[in-house]
């Protein structure tokens, strides 16, 4: 399984996004979870990688959380939870991502 994270440093969110996807990881069984960071630097990068904003999360290349209307650019990313919209999605969420289950689009602001 690749999995990637993609951010951009001035979005403090993905610090906790990269902590939860490895909680994740480890529940659904992946022992040592190696995930790939990739910095979004520039506007043209965010174009050129389809990046919705940081955090990002890419589960062999897909992002499991597709944006209702994906715009791309160096912005925050927020994601739909069922305590309401929070910066990185729940372990539960993304361990449901992991094994394959369906997700509720995450919103760009």
């Amino acid at each position: 399984m690749d999995i990637e994270l993609l951010y951009f440093a001035d979005c403090p969110n993905w610090h906790l996004a990269h902590d939860r996807l490895r909680e994740a990881l480890t529940a659904a069984g992946h022992l040592d979870p190696e995930i790939g960071l990739r910095a979004v630097e520039t506007d043209e990068e965010a174009q050129a990688l389809r990046f919705p904003g940081s955090p990002t999360i890419r589960v062999n290349g897909q992002d499991p959380f597709p944006s209702a209307a994906p715009t791309y650019g160096l912005t925050c990313r927020v994601y739909a939870t069922p305590d309401g919209l929070a910066g990185a999605p729940t372990v539960d969420q993304l361990v449901r991502a992991l094994v394959g289950e369906g997700q509720e689009p995450s919103r760009n602001f």
